[in-house]
């Protein structure tokens, strides 16, 4: 009888929780690249909550489709910031509901006692600011992975 594999697993979604900047790191890793309607991000103030519905690429699936010969996947993923009080935005077309954009990556920066901003990063200059009292992020995949569209890898040559 042989050890098992990391191949004999059967593959989940990811359901990934951040509550600290190195935890977030891994967050951004894989939501690089996912893109998504400008119309699917939503603060509901009420809840202090903000979700953002994004198109990810991924990442962690990339080495055995290139194995196995197929294409590459994206999956469906619900990206939601607990804790609230705030939400900025730069260079956005506000209710234009047919522009996509691209995430570059999600980072904090630190405030006074465990309070801090979150910054989403967007190709071409756009960005969101959430204000937050504490970091408290989850990560859910909320569809089955899908062949990505363009087949390809995302790339970020000229």
């Amino acid at each position: 009888m042989s050890d098992a594999s990391f191949e004999d697993g059967a593959e989940a979604p990811l359901a990934l929780i951040a509550q600290d900047i190195d935890d977030l790191q891994v967050i951004s890793a894989l939501l690089q690249d996912a893109v998504l309607p400008e119309s699917d991000m939503r603060y509901v103030a009420k809840r202090r909550e903000f979700g953002v519905l994004l198109n990810r690429f991924r990442w962690e699936d990339r080495a055995a489709a290139e194995r196995a010969g197929r294409a590459y996947e994206r999956v469906r993923t619900l990206l939601m910031f607990h804790d609230v009080t705030a939400v900025r935005s730069q260079g956005l077309q506000k209710h234009d509901e047919n522009t996509i954009l691209s995430l570059l990556s999600v980072s904090f920066e630190p405030g006074a006692d465990g309070t801090g901003r979150v910054v989403l990063t967007l190709a071409g200059d756009g960005a969101v600011a959430l204000e937050v009292e504490a970091l408290n992020v989850t990560l859910r995949d909320v569809t089955r992975p899908h062949m990505a569209p363009s087949r390809k890898m995302p790339s970020h040559d000229g």
